[in-house]
């Protein structure tokens, strides 16, 4: 990475860590010993010695020009799963959750939990979905079907050029999303938008999903083809194991999944500059991809 890489990478998360300790402070919490936890799309800040947790999207708004929206909506969903007993990592209670805005940033407020250093299973993960999908099951979905990843990437398509994405491969992006739309339906219900295993914590309550920000409505394929498409493990044992369906039946999901990881992709590159070669080769596979085979991630 070059030294102006590392200053924007440093820059970016000093700012995010100014932001959620000045909204703490303004709610009575002091947090002299707040640490970065994470730094990808959002940076996560742990507002030590609190048992809080802030995220505030920073390259975020790349994809998503009103961070607020999905901000708003995880912290309501996440609400709700918590009240009706759901194994997630809920809200913040010490101070209200948000979303806030502090300095052009938008962050929101958890509540810290102990994460053991611990992957799960196929079949880990096979049982907490099902358990997660009980619960959403009761609960309103909102919004149209899919507009997370659907709008993410009309968004890439009209912006990515300013992260160096020619008009060709924007144009075919736009164009294969707009195909899969008549093969997109179902009955829609609230999902959790982005179920891999890496939002799948080990705590010592057990596992616990976090990271709803992907939250929206549409049919539960949308969340099997996220766990189909992972690399952190077997996902199609993952899927046998909750008898979900074949890749085939998922190929549009799949195709989708793809598409909308390779637009993340490219959006962590743009503040991440050592991970750029690889965000352009993620594109290019995604490109190059047949549909209907199983996706990776």
């Amino acid at each position: 990475m070059s030294g102006a890489g590392r200053d924007d990478t440093a820059g970016r998360r000093a700012r995010a860590v100014a932001a959620a300790t000045a909204v703490a402070a303004a709610h009575g919490l002091q947090a002299a010993g707040a640490r970065v936890l994470h730094d990808g799309v959002n940076v996560v800040v742990h507002l030590a010695p609190a048992p809080v947790v802030a995220r505030v999207a920073t390259l975020t708004p790349l994809l998503r020009p009103d961070p607020a929206r999905p901000f708003g909506r995880e912290v309501a969903l996440a609400a709700a799963l918590a009240a009706a007993g759901a194994a997630v990592v809920p809200p913040s209670d010490l101070l209200p959750p948000g979303p806030h805005e502090h300095d052009g940033l938008v962050l929101a407020f958890w509540q810290h939990v102990e994460v053991r250093p611990q992957a799960p299973a196929p079949g880990d993960v096979a049982a907490a979905l099902t358990a997660l999908h009980d619960v959403l099951a009761g609960l309103p979905a909102t919004g149209p079907p899919l507009d997370t990843p659907l709008d993410d990437l009309a968004v890439f398509a009209e912006r990515a050029g300013d992260w160096g994405v020619s008009p060709a491969v924007r144009a075919r992006i736009a164009e294969r999303a707009e195909r899969l739309r008549p093969r997109l339906g179902g009955p829609a219900r609230a999902l959790h938008g982005d179920a891999h295993p890496g939002n799948l914590l080990a705590t010592p309550d057990g596992w616990r999903w976090t990271d709803l920000e992907d939250t929206c409505a549409g049919p539960v394929e949308w969340d099997l083809a996220c766990l189909r498409s992972t690399s952190r493990l077997d996902g199609r044992a993952a899927l046998d194991a909750l008898g979900g369906p074949s890749d085939a039946a998922l190929a549009p999901w799949l195709e989708l999944r793809r598409l909308h990881a390779a637009a993340w992709w490219t959006v962590v590159a743009a503040g991440h500059p050592e991970r750029r070669e690889r965000a352009a080769a993620v594109l290019a596979e995604t490109l190059g991809h047949t549909s209907g085979s199983a996706g990776s991630r």
